[in-house]
Formats: structure tokens, C-alpha cells, sequence
């Protein structure tokens, strides 16, 4: 820029008018890491809004950590952004369906984008070549990096086209003293501890002490290890703990996470961490973190996390080990509340719970292999048949058991409407491996027309297709294993079946409007969302073979016709849809993730309330639906830490 600007956050003018006073309202601010960039952001969007009149464009702060630019322009990350974080802004029907679009294109926003420095390497100077392809040259916008991160990229796409270029000047020694002091309670000891380190600077200006705080970062750590508490800020005077700057800063980053929480738990004892074992969860969050590569705590991604879920085949094992458990309970629930006939009889369920969870072992694994998501329904559909017909392969042993002594069509009538079943609760609640992205919205309530004509086309077509399956077993000889008389059985299973597929899919859709911008309310809709899919798959589950289970063909076997074996292989087939259905959303893996994580001593077991805490104490920002440490020094420093005994110790 060619000059020096100087400014207090308490007067905002000086710092909106140095903005605006540029040609092309285009500002770059660099520095090392913890020079205050991010800071020093938010207080211009701050001074731009307290000084904004009628008609000034908006400022609108971004992460650039969540910009992939292989995957997307500048500018349509800018409008995802938009109607993801601000979602009442794209409400088509209030705004019209281009007010994204007009925001952008007639400069009514000014997007601040920070931590280009973020991004992995490879990917910035593909960053700064979109904002230049994309946004034209006139575009206000302002883009924080670390200096030699921004000159890296600039060398391969080149530079931020009509930019201005800021640059913090180190902090004095001189002022980072008075603001701590101003910082500290009148506490005389404690005074007395920044005056006898201030004595300590006077006489060594170049001491690591003065040499760290040039850092804003430094400082802010500093207050709230030694003015915001009782430590003693003459320690940092002692040449033999603190011979080098870096010392002080490893100091103040081990510090920094204890005394936050010592602090906290003295204000409120019964509701606050233990110190230790917070510093060990957000040690173990960090490295977490930093093997996946990202500065996003996204708890839909947790389940990378886990050995057990990280990978297709394993996935599937646990899914199947968790689905035999809920079988082998509800057998025993069961064999206690019903009325068994004989003992023998209840045994002989519990070797079927083990063959039919491995039903759910090739269905989760060849659904987690595939990645491409087309959302065409002959696509969606093919896939389901060929997962489903996996299904099937996996299905004989459970059924040889079931069935044994008894004609082979029945053992092929169960089989196929087991296939069926499979399909349907594929098209209804998706393939079943973790989306790229939780449910975060409540149903539509807009466009009832097209959702009641959808629904009617689906809720036809589903039946048309059950009443062909039950004529097709019909014409091939399979009548007793069909209900007598000439009730369409096709038809009024495949309308109910239809409307529930009608009705999950509903659920399912996501109102821009509404969409949430919390962890908290992410992790709760998507929630929702799964326990509505997982009852409504387990009753589409059951009911086309439910007739077939119905008809006593067989009055003379005890397994087959009691009452208590109707019940049992209802309660299966509604435990394996539901099942199925879980595993096509976010919420199941996060939870089984984080309790196998949990278990292993690396994280809470109320993992949110732990994370909205970190957030309260300020190690932790929140950003949408991800949680982001404050700084990224800090996440770094923890990640390094993670594996050492201090830390591992429980």
C-alpha cells in the first residue's frame, strides 16, 4: 500500500476508510503465523459494518479452509457458502432463484476470505487462479496468508489481480507489557510479577520473551496463561527454562488448554473437565485432525477416524457384529416375553441371528466400493439390484437353516422375497455407506404439488412391480406359499410400500430455508432423519414376505407356525431393514465411531458437550456444522504432543 496504517479497535473509522479509500477495494494481508491476520479480518468487517450507509456492500467472512478448487469454481463455492451458512437468503420464492448470483455480480457483498495458508499446498495456486478467472477484477473482496505460503502460489498462478498488500508490523515490547498489565487484576503480587519482568526487558531488550511477543499471537496466549489467572509472570524471565523464543511459545501452548480449564472447573466444579484429560481429548483431536489433513472437526467424518469404519470390508464386519448383538437381544427378549414352546425351539434362534447379520456383510461392502453418487433413479436402481442380489447370494445359509425339512420353493420363495425386501429398503433409504454430507434440514414444505405427484408415481410403480413379483410366483407354481383367495396381494402390498418409500423420501429432502448452521442441530436433524428411515425400512422390510410368513402351509413344524416364531422373524426382518437404513446415513457411523473412540480413551463419551465447552473457553471455532481450533498453532502443537507418555497417561 505504500504507507502505515494505524488503528485501534475501538475506533473503527481509521480502518473502514483505509479500506475504502483503495481503487479497487482489494486488500491481501499477510504474516507469519500468529501475526493476527484472521484478527485483524474480523475487526475490518467489524469497522465496515459499524461505518456501513445505505447501499455499501456487506462484508461476509469465509473459511477457505472448506474450498476445493478442483471440484468447483471461486464462485460457485461463494454461493454454496452463502445458501449453506445464510440460508434464509435463498429462499427463492422471498429473494428470487438468482439472488445468489445478484449478490455477487452487482458487488453487493464484500467475501473476506481467510486462511488461504489453509489449503493444502497444491491446491492455493488453483485457489488464487479461480478468483481471478471467476470473480471479475472489480470484485471488494480481502484474503488473508501466511507470507510465505501466498508468495509460494503466486510464483505458479500469480498475483491477486489490483490487490493491495498489508502486512502487520511486529508488536513492542513496550505495548504488549501495558496491555498485560491492563489485562492483570490490581493484584499486588501479581504486579509485581510484570514489573519485575518488565525490569528484566529493560535491561535485555533482545530476552526471548521480548523476542515471542512480536508474535499478537504470543501476547494473547501470554494473558491467558499469566493475566487471566494466578500464575507468575516472572518465570518467563528465567534464562535457563526460557532460553529461546521458542521455548516461551512451547511454554504458553503447553499452558494454554490446563489453565483454561483450571479456570473453569474453579468457577463451576461440578460441570467443567478435568484439566488433564481435556488437554489428552483435544491432543488426540488434533492428531486426528492432522492424519486426515484438515483443519474441519466435521463429526460426519468421524468414522475415518475409527480402524473399524474407515475402510468398506471393515465397515461392513461391524455393522454385521452390531446387527447380530441387536438379533441376538431381541431373541432373548423375546424367548422371555413369549410364550416358547419349547425350549429347544427358542435355541434354535440364536444360531440364526449370527447367519443372518452376515446377510448385511457384502450389501455394506459393496455399497461403501462405490463412490460415484448419480442421482439418476435407473442408475440408483440398477445399483440397488445389484446390491440386493448380493444380498440374496449372502442369504441361503440363514434360510437352509430356517427352512430346513422343508419343499425347495420355499427355500427360493424366501430367498426372493428376501431380494425384494433388500431392494426396496436400498431405494428408499440409499445405498448404505456414509454420505459425503449429514441431512441438515427439516421436510419441504414448498412444491407440494411435485412432491404428491412424485410420490404418487413412485407409490404406483412400486406396486405395479410387487403385484408382477406375486403373479410371477403364481404362474411358476409357488401358490402355496402365496395366501389363498383373490385378494391382489401385489397391489395393496406394493401401495403401502410405496407410499412408505414415498413418505422416507419426503423426510429426506432438504429445505434451503432451514438449513442449520450448528454442530449441535446438524448432529440432531440427522438424527432424525435416520430413526424416521430406520422405522419406516424395517416396516418396508417386512411386509412383502409377511403374507408368505402368514400362511400355515406347515401346521405340523413348531418353528414355523407358532406364534412365537411369526413374531421372531417379523422382529428380524424389521431389525435388518432397520439396520440397512442406518447405515445409509451420517448419524450411525458418528455414533459408533465415537463410542468405539470413546472406549479406546481418545475422546469424551458426550463428545458434543465437550466440544461446545472448548468452544465456550475459546480453544475451539465454530464455523457452520465444523468445529475449527482457534489457532492453528495450537492444533499443530497438540498433534505433536499427542503421543507423548504425559499425554497418553489416562
Amino acid at each position: 500500500m505504500g504507507g502505515t496504517v494505524v488503528c485501534r479497535a475501538g475506533d473503527p473509522q481509521v480502518l473502514a476508510a483505509m479500506f475504502r479509500s483503495l481503487a479497487r477495494r482489494r486488500l491481501v494481508v499477510l504474516g507469519p503465523g500468529g501475526s493476527g491476520k484472521t484478527t485483524f479480518a474480523l475487526l475490518l468487517m467489524l469497522a465496515l459494518l459499524r461505518t456501513r450507509t445505505t447501499g455499501d456492500p456487506v462484508p461476509v467472512l469465509f473459511s477457505l479452509s472448506s474450498f476445493d478448487p478442483a471440484r468447483e469454481c471461486a464462485r460457485s463455492w461463494l454461493r454454496r457458502r452463502l445458501a449453506a451458512d445464510y440460508p434464509a437468503i435463498a429462499d427463492a420464492e422471498t429473494y428470487g432463484a438468482s439472488v445468489l448470483e445478484d449478490l455477487l455480480t452487482e458487488h453487493r457483498l464484500i467475501p473476506i476470505l481467510d486462511g488461504l495458508d489453509e489449503l493444502p499446498e497444491h491446491c492455493r495456486p488453483a485457489a488464487l487462479a479461480s478468483l481471478n478467472d471467476t470473480l471479475p477484477p472489480d470484485t471488494p473482496l480481502v484474503l488473508t496468508c501466511r507470507t510465505t505460503d501466498y508468495t509460494r502460489a503466486v510464483k505458479d498462478s500469480g498475483i491477486l489481480t489490483g490487490a493491495a498488500v498489508l502486512k502487520p508490523a511486529p508488536v513492542r515490547t513496550s505495548d504488549a507489557l501495558a496491555l498485560l498489565k491492563l489485562a492483570t487484576p490490581p493484584d499486588a503480587r501479581r504486579q509485581h510479577g510484570w514489573n519485575s519482568l518488565a525490569k528484566h526487558l529493560d535491561h535485555q531488550p533482545q530476552a526471548p520473551a521480548a523476542e515471542a511477543w512480536r508474535s499478537p499471537l504470543m501476547v494473547a496466549l501470554t494473558r491467558s496463561v499469566y493475566a487471566d489467572n494466578d500464575n507468575d509472570p516472572a518465570e518467563l524471565a528465567d534464562p535457563h527454562r526460557f532460553s529461546t523464543p521458542t521455548d516461551i511459545e512451547r511454554h504458553l501452548l503447553d499452558a494454554l488448554v490446563p489453565t483454561l480449564y483450571r479456570r473453569a472447573r474453579q468457577q463451576h466444579p461440578a460441570r467443567s473437565w478435568d484439566p488433564l484429560q481435556a488437554q489428552r481429548y483435544l491432543s488426540h483431536l488434533a492428531a486426528g485432525m492432522h492424519d486426515q489433513r484438515t483443519y474441519d472437526l466435521a463429526w460426519w467424518q468421524l468414522y475415518r477416524w475409527a480402524p473399524a469404519l474407515a475402510r468398506p470390508w471393515r465397515r461392513s464386519w461391524t455393522w454385521a457384529l452390531t446387527t447380530c448383538a441387536a438379533l441376538l437381544l431381541t431373541t432373548s427378549f423375546l424367548i422371555h416375553v413369549l410364550d416358547v414352546p419349547s425350549r429347544r425351539e427358542g435355541l434354535r434362534w440364536f444360531p440364526l441371528s449370527a447367519l443372518e447379520a452376515l446377510i448385511n456383510v457384502p450389501v455394506l461392502a459393496l455399497s461403501g466400493m462405490i463412490t460415484t453418487r448419480n442421482r439418476s433413479l435407473i442408475r440408483v436402481s440398477a445399483l440397488a439390484a445389484v446390491i440386493a442380489l448380493s444380498g440374496c447370494l449372502a442369504a441361503p445359509p440363514a434360510a437352509v437353516y430356517y427352512y430346513h425339512g422343508f419343499p425347495g420353493t420355499v427355500l427360493v420363495a424366501a430367498i426372493g422375497f428376501h431380494g425384494f425386501s433388500l431392494w426396496l429398503v436400498l431405494l428408499g433409504a440409499g445405498l448404505p455407506s456414509p454420505p459425503r454430507m449429514p441431512n441438515r434440514s427439516r421436510p419441504v414444505r414448498r412444491g407440494q404439488r411435485g412432491q404428491l405427484i412424485r410420490a404418487l408415481a413412485l407409490a404406483t410403480g412400486i406396486a405395479a412391480i410387487c403385484q408382477a413379483l406375486y403373479e410371477s410366483y403364481r404362474i411358476a407354481g409357488y401358490k402355496a406359499v402365496l395366501p389363498p383367495g383373490n385378494v391382489p396381494w401385489g397391489l395393496v402390498i406394493g401401495t403401502v410400500v410405496g407410499t412408505s418409500l414415498a413418505a422416507v423420501n419426503w423426510a429426506r429432502d432438504q429445505s434451503t430455508a432451514e438449513d442449520v448452521t450448528t454442530a449441535v442441530s446438524s448432529v440432531q436433524a440427522d438424527r432424525l432423519i435416520s430413526l424416521i428411515s430406520a422405522a419406516a425400512c424395517a416396516v418396508i422390510f417386512v411386509i412383502p414376505d409377511g403374507v408368505m410368513r402368514a400362511v400355515p402351509w406347515v401346521p405340523s413344524d413348531p418353528l414355523r407356525t407358532t406364534v412365537f416364531a411369526a413374531d421372531m422373524g417379523l422382529f428380524h426382518g424389521g431389525i435388518l431393514g432397520a439396520a440397512i437404513a442406518l447405515a445409509a446415513h451420517s448419524w450411525p457411523h458418528y455414533t459408533i465411531a465415537r463410542l468405539l473412540l470413546a472406549a479406546r480413551g481418545k475422546l469424551p463419551w458426550r463428545l458434543q458437550t465437550f466440544l461446545a465447552d472448548a468452544h465456550r473457553l475459546g480453544i475451539l471455532r465454530q464455523v457452520g456444522p465444523v468445529y475449527q481450533f482457534r489457532h492453528a498453532h495450537l492444533q499443530h502443537h497438540l498433534a505433536a504432543g499427542c503421543n507423548r507418555p504425559s499425554h497418553d497417561t489416562p
